[in-house]
């Protein structure tokens, strides 16, 4: 597919003008930031990783009725979705403590919430992306009340899907950013599930090490990362056994953990 004229690039992708009227063209780089975009790196084939597991969850997500501005994959880096107008708010769904609700709480990372949180975040990289309210939500007109019961109640559906899913490969799921857009038809819009659901926007723990398998070892400077984002994939399925080889061990114990694909490895 002929590349197309440039509409935005981000701290993780490009989207450019689609081949209809209606789409674009979602790629995603290598590019990794942190502390709004106070640090900056890459990590190797992250965009690959990121487009076949975001491919797989919002495919998933559909399945059980989440409506999303995904439409196919085109190649190892791109993908085809809706246009839509995103909602500018970002919504954070917490099952566990950890990042910024430990600083400004004091609470200690890996403590269980008393149940599923759901704070939301005005989107703007210049301010930081501050925390907000529902009330600053509807006093700015940023969303209509029946806009923020569909955002509030699809965050909720999704996370209860994703922490089942993740389960099931003995993957723990912290925490994860969720965006929203308007899809428009004529003068009616209805809200959907827009950007990507990733490890570069989710916290993403071995169940039974604990492991960070996610950013977080980008952030925090651990090392593993392209590792790590290797892992998550394999274990939901999405790299083949010439990727990196059956029963390949990630080995991470220099950056204090190990991973294994398949079964992780418990700490002995």
């Amino acid at each position: 597919m002929a590349r197309r004229r440039q509409i935005y690039e981000g701290k993780a992708k490009i989207l450019y003008e689609g081949p209809e009227p209606g789409t674009i063209i979602q790629y995603f780089k290598d590019d990794a930031t942190a502390f709004n975009a106070q640090k900056k790196g890459t990590i190797n084939g992250k965009g690959v990783i990121n487009n076949r597991v975001s491919e797989y969850v919002f495919t998933r997500l559909s399945h059980i009725g989440v409506p999303t501005h995904f439409i196919r994959r085109l190649n190892m880096r791109e993908q085809l979705v809706r246009q839509v107008e995103i909602v500018p708010i970002e919504v954070v769904v917490r099952n566990v403590a950890a990042g910024s609700i430990c600083k400004r709480l004091g609470l200690e990372e890996g403590e269980p919430l008393p149940h599923t949180l759901i704070e939301y975040y005005y989107k703007d990289d210049a301010l930081g992306d501050p925390l907000i309210a529902e009330e600053h939500i509807a006093c700015f007109n940023w969303a209509s009340n029946e806009e923020m019961q569909d955002i509030s109640s699809m965050a909720i559906r999704i996370n209860d899907f994703l922490c089942g899913m993740f389960a099931a490969i003995d993957i723990r799921l912290v925490d994860f950013k969720l965006e929203f857009g308007r899809l428009w038809d004529q003068d009616y819009s209805r809200i959907i599930l827009a950007d990507e659901i990733s490890p570069d926007g989710c916290r993403l723990w071995d169940i039974n090490t604990g492991e960070k398998l996610d950013k977080d070892r980008f952030r925090r400077d651990l090392g593993g990362e392209e590792e790590a984002y290797r892992e998550v994939a394999r274990r939901l399925g999405l790299l083949k056994d010439e990727d990196s080889g059956p029963g390949e061990v990630f080995d991470l114990s220099a950056h204090r953990g190990r991973l294994r694909s398949g079964k992780p490895t418990k700490k002995g």
